[in-house]
């Protein structure tokens, strides 16, 4: 074969083409996570930012310390937003697009806690005092109805609701000012009652597990900076996962 007179002239557009396209196919280069300067933007619930998040800052100050890292509150979520304004979603995952992709992270249950000199703070919490004592629930829409009244309804019970809040952090602070039990995922109460003056408890029901996941999008996949943040995300969701052990303190 022999080149003609127009192929010698589109010889070097064609092998700049090309060489652009097997650098795009080419592995990323490695990043120096000690020097990279990056700013994550994560969506997730103030407990799971209270348990993972501080482990997570914890870690990038000291492996890179040029990470920023954005928490945004848990809302209406969409997942079109990992494709442009959210790095990571953190939560209880709906189904996901195809261009989604999303990995496993821990498992809670809820516990009970109370302030620890309330009145029933030295005794075993029983089905029938857990239905008895004024409840705090937490719940982003205001819902006071729960998988916790089926339960109690399937024994003859009911409990009262005293209060709705939309943080975490809220039920602690509520708790702490009545006599009242604020219900709490276990990795987030053990961090509260590790701070503040708390007892925690199982929960006397047959209550399900929730299942947390982080999810992105494929247009950071193969990110070498993104792939650090979701290995340290995983680290640390490993270490926050240790058993609670409840119990009257």
């Amino acid at each position: 074969l022999v080149l003609t007179p127009r192929a010698r002239a589109l010889q070097p557009q064609v092998e700049a083409a090309l060489n652009q396209a097997l650098a795009a196919l080419r592995p990323p280069r490695p990043v120096d996570i000690a020097t990279m300067r990056r700013e994550f933007t994560i969506r997730t619930n103030d407990g799971l930012a209270v348990v993972l998040g501080s482990a997570l800052t914890s870690h990038a100050a000291r492996e890179a310390p040029g990470v920023r890292l954005r928490l945004l509150p848990e809302g209406d979520e969409d997942p079109a937003d990992l494709r442009d304004r959210v790095d990571l979603d953190i939560g209880a995952m709906p189904e996901l697009p195809h261009d989604v992709r999303s990995e496993f992270l821990l498992h809670h249950h809820y516990v009970a806690a109370a302030r620890a000199d309330a009145p029933y703070a030295h005794q075993p919490l029983t089905v029938d005092r857990f239905a008895a004592i004024p409840h705090i629930t937490v719940t982003r829409r205001g819902r006071a109805h729960s998988v916790v009244d089926d339960r109690l309804r399937e024994l003859g019970l009911r409990r009262d609701v005293l209060a709705t809040v939309p943080t975490h952090s809220a039920a602690c602070f509520l708790a702490l000012e009545t006599d009242a039990l604020a219900l709490l995922p276990d990795a987030f109460a053990a961090r509260a009652a590790r701070r503040l003056p708390l007892v925690i408890w199982n929960i006397p029901l047959s209550l399900p597990q929730s299942t947390i996941a982080m999810a992105w999008h494929l247009r950071v996949d193969a990110d070498p900076a993104h792939q650090w943040l979701r290995t340290v995300l995983a680290e640390v969701s490993a270490q926050a996962t240790a058993p609670v052990r409840p119990g009257i303190q």
